[in-house]
């Protein structure tokens, strides 16, 4: 399993090899397929069994934030024709008329979308959007330095653990972890609700040892800190490294997140885009690429024949009645975010 976050600023993959079709030898392509992906997030392997089946060249790039890809796209100057926004970013993307909307009849291996990820809020009537990759995040702590019960956002405020403690150099992240800690919506637009937020993070700020992204897992394995905020499919593969490290979702409910492919209205090779799509939702090639990433699928063909011991994985699969308290982001106005922008200038700046 690989780190969905690790990522090499400027990386470039670029995946344009000659194919070979059939079996009397190898012909070029004039089918093209451009890609844009999170790095480290695919089994490649994949990306050259699609070249050999279909034909089509993948030309396969790598970002490291949704609002790189975002920029890039939005720019106009970007050709791609397949992205994997995160399900605010997708309805970001919709609001401001940034994607196609998919010919699902190119793509028969949709039903094997569980329905729990279809109608979702970032995309109600499944226009847009095709689900990839699903997760959430919590704290991720080492069971021979914290000797409490780790099963609430307020361990983090413990005074105990003062230097101990990493946060996520994010703001809708950890001020929903804030929120949360609180009572309210990860989502809040109340100003008097993000103020409060702002508040508990200020008071926070001397126990933290660091506001952290990739090189906080390093530290965590390493034993350098006593707790962090990870990803799930991150905290399946921290815990594969160090087995003194365990993963708890907090009672007042976290994140639960969804990657999904979409087809940018910039895209030149659409049909390309949507064949690809039902390759990935075929369920072997859906488990090969779940096995690799450690991440939870949408595909319910896919789930069912995972190894029992992934499918019984509280931290990949939680129970529903965790799954219940967690709430997806959304796409905020631009005078909320502002709100929430200017409370983290002012906790990073303290």
């Amino acid at each position: 399993m690989k780190l969905k976050k690790i990522v090499s600023f400027g990386a470039v993959l670029v995946l344009a090899t000659s194919l070979l079709v059939g079996c009397g030898g190898s012909k070029k392509s004039s089918e093209v397929l451009n890609i844009y992906n999170v790095g480290d997030y695919i089994d490649e392997d994949l990306i050259k069994k699609f070249e050999d089946e279909t034909g089509i060249k993948v030309v396969y790039e790598t970002y490291d934030t949704n609002e790189a890809m975002y920029q890039k796209v939005k720019g106009g100057s970007s050709n791609y024709d397949l992205v994997f926004p995160s399900d605010y970013m997708v309805e970001k993307m919709i609001k401001e008329d940034m994607l196609e909307e998919i010919d699902f009849s190119n793509i028969p291996n949709y039903k094997n979308i569980d329905s729990d990820f279809k109608n979702a809020e970032y995309d109600p009537d499944n226009k847009y959007s095709v689900p990839y990759m699903w997760g959430t995040f919590g704290i991720l702590y080492n069971k021979t330095m914290v000797n409490d019960k780790v099963d609430s956002w307020d361990i983090l405020w413990d005074s105990k653990y003062e230097g101990q403690i990493q946060m996520l150099d994010s703001v809708r992240d950890t001020m929903g972890i804030a929120l949360k800690k609180l009572g309210y919506s990860l989502n809040a637009t109340n100003p008097k609700e993000i103020n409060a937020a702002k508040e508990e993070l200020l008071k926070q700020k001397p126990l933290i040892q660091a506001y952290v992204n990739d090189e906080g897992k390093d530290r965590l394995i390493a034993e350098e800190a006593a707790m962090g905020i990870v990803y799930s499919g991150d905290a399946l593969t921290l815990i594969n490294e160090n087995e003194n490290l365990a993963y708890s979702i907090p009672k007042e409910g976290t994140n639960k997140w969804v990657d999904a492919m979409c087809i940018p209205k910039t895209a030149e090779n659409k049909k390309e885009a949507e064949q690809f799509i039902n390759f990935m939702l075929d369920p072997e090639n859906a488990k090969i690429n779940v096995d690799y990433i450690g991440y939870s699928t949408p595909n319910k063909a896919a789930y069912d024949i995972l190894d029992e011991s992934v499918k019984n994985n509280p931290i990949a699969y939680p129970s529903k009645e965790i799954l219940d308290k967690c709430e997806v982001f959304v796409d905020l106005k631009s005078d909320v975010l502002k709100l929430y922008d200017e409370a983290w200038t002012e906790i990073k700046s303290e």
